[in-house]
């Protein structure tokens, strides 16, 4: 075993497509940061790079420093909550970046934003998993044919990562349960 992973062939469309799901689902954590810090817009500026490229425009160092300054934010906030927050906005800037290689930990760049928001929003209620599991049930509702032919392309989502990386499995599980129509 060489330990070297397979690549997987992701077009552009590809990319748009994962990135729109995931910021759909970082989206709706934005609320919950915006309360911890008002005046900071670094996550929603992230999301909205997110959705610029989803839309069609381009990958380039706008959108990686929105990411890096969502990264910023989350280290600035003040509540668990907001931090989880921000990591889904920095995960949907991020989710334009995923890596062709056949490797399980990439299943994180696709399902981190939903899984970020999901924890955040159980942080919020108390750390009521209850609300995690209906924005991990919402989330699969924005996934599109072609999220879930991506997603599907690699092995499922590694063990570890704490209640964060639950909620990724949970979404992974769920995604790849589904059989959707073009």
């Amino acid at each position: 075993m060489t330990g070297e992973a397979s690549e997987i062939v992701l077009s552009k469309q590809d990319l748009r497509a994962v990135t729109a799901f995931a910021a759909a689902c970082a989206e709706a954590a934005l609320k919950i940061f915006e309360a911890d810090q008002p005046d900071d817009s670094r996550p929603r500026d992230a999301v909205g790079a997110a959705w610029a490229f989803a839309r069609g425009g381009e990958r380039g160092k706008a959108l990686r420093d929105t990411a890096s300054a969502a990264l910023k934010a989350a280290k600035s906030a003040d509540t668990a909550a907001a931090r989880d927050a921000a990591w889904a906005a920095m995960s949907a800037a991020g989710a334009a970046y995923l890596h062709p290689l056949a490797k399980a930990t990439q299943v994180k760049h696709i399902l981190g934003a939903g899984a970020y928001a999901a924890r955040a929003a159980e942080l919020l209620a108390g750390d009521d998993r209850s609300v995690g599991a209906e924005h991990i049930e919402r989330a699969a509702q924005h996934a599109t044919p072609v999220v879930v032919d991506v997603l599907k392309r690699f092995p499922a989502a590694p063990d570890g990562g704490g209640r964060v990386g639950e909620l990724i499995r949970v979404l992974d599980a769920d995604l790849r349960s589904l059989t959707l129509l073009e």
